[in-house]
């Protein structure tokens, strides 16, 4: 199957997990990096996602009754 008919099967979001699941896998397959070292990036970008959505969440003043 070409790359073009297994685009076309997914969805827009399975496409993209596709493309980094590829990707991660060629990575660590070439010695780029570790899994190790991946997935102390993935929890590094979450960890930094979660304070930056806390941040834009948190309410900035209380309104009193």
């Amino acid at each position: 199957m070409s790359c073009e008919k297994a685009l076309d099967l997914l969805t827009r979001d399975f496409g993209f997990k596709a493309s980094v699941y590829a990707m991660k896998t060629l990575l660590i397959d070439k010695g780029v990096y570790t899994q190790k070292e991946f997935q102390e990036l993935f929890v590094e970008w979450a960890l930094k996602e979660q304070r930056t959505l806390s941040k834009a969440i948190k309410p900035t003043s209380k309104i009193s009754v």
